[in-house]
Order: C-alpha cells, then sequence, then structure tokens
C-alpha cells in the first residue's frame, strides 16, 4: 500500500521529518513507514539507545492515530540505500528526510546520503529542516 517514508534518527532533523512525515500521511489519508538504519559496526550501547528512541518515537506515533510501521535496518554502505529500496518497495507517494544546517562551503554540496535520496528516489523528496 502507497504512503509516506521517512527516514528517523533521534537528532534534531530527525525529529522535524518525523513530525513533517506525520502531518503528511495524515494529510493525504495515507499509513507511513518509519526507517532507522543502524550502520554494521555499530556497538551494544547504541543500538540499545536507538531502541529506546524508537520506543519514544513509538508512543508519539500511537498518540498520532496515523497508521504506522517500522523498520529498524542495518545499512552496509548508507541509510540513502535503505530508503530508496524501502521507498520504491512500499511504492511510496512521498519520502521525507531531515536535513542540517551546514558549513558555508557544506551549502554547496548537499550531504553524500541525501544527494543520493533525491537523485534515486522513486518519488517525490521532501527534506525539512529542524
Amino acid at each position: 500500500m502507497p504512503g509516506v517514508v521517512v527516514g528517523y534518527v533521534a537528532k534534531p532533523e530527525g525529529e522535524a521529518a518525523l513530525l513533517r512525515a506525520v502531518e503528511e500521511a495524515r494529510l493525504r489519508d495515507l499509513s507511513l513507514v518509519i526507517v532507522s538504519s543502524q550502520h554494521e559496526e555499530a556497538n551494544e550501547e547504541w543500538v540499545r539507545k536507538t531502541e529506546a528512541d524508537l520506543a519514544a518515537a513509538r508512543e508519539r506515533l500511537d498518540a498520532s492515530g496515523v497508521a504506522y510501521e517500522i523498520r529498524h535496518t542495518v545499512a552496509g554502505v548508507g541509510a540513502a540505500d535503505d530508503l530508496v529500496e524501502i521507498a520504491e518497495e512500499t511504492q511510496a507517494d512521498l519520502l521525507v528526510i531531515g536535513v542540517r544546517r551546514r558549513s558555508p562551503v557544506g551549502k554547496l554540496i548537499l550531504g553524500t546520503q541525501a544527494q543520493r535520496i533525491l537523485l534515486d528516489a522513486p518519488c517525490p523528496v521532501l527534506a525539512v529542516k529542524d
């Protein structure tokens, strides 16, 4: 079933993306797929923190009234591949990502992951600032 896919990480830009994705899912009457990507080399402490962050996000999502699914993936290359793959698999109507402020030089080059998502996504991408 088509829906809204959002990349989530417990940082200001990830929280902003999640909030906007919930709004978009509600406006479009669609379900939501939250993607939390972990690096292959993540240690146990990082995994525990991520699980706690996702539990807190679940509480907010339950209160939102939007149907959702959380997918926790292990990214070998990067989260961009996971997001694009899941957007393709679910035939997403929209992909929401969070972006952060960058230095003046960084503004010339969008982050590698964000750039890959924008170029490879099979649907429109909404980039949200914190």
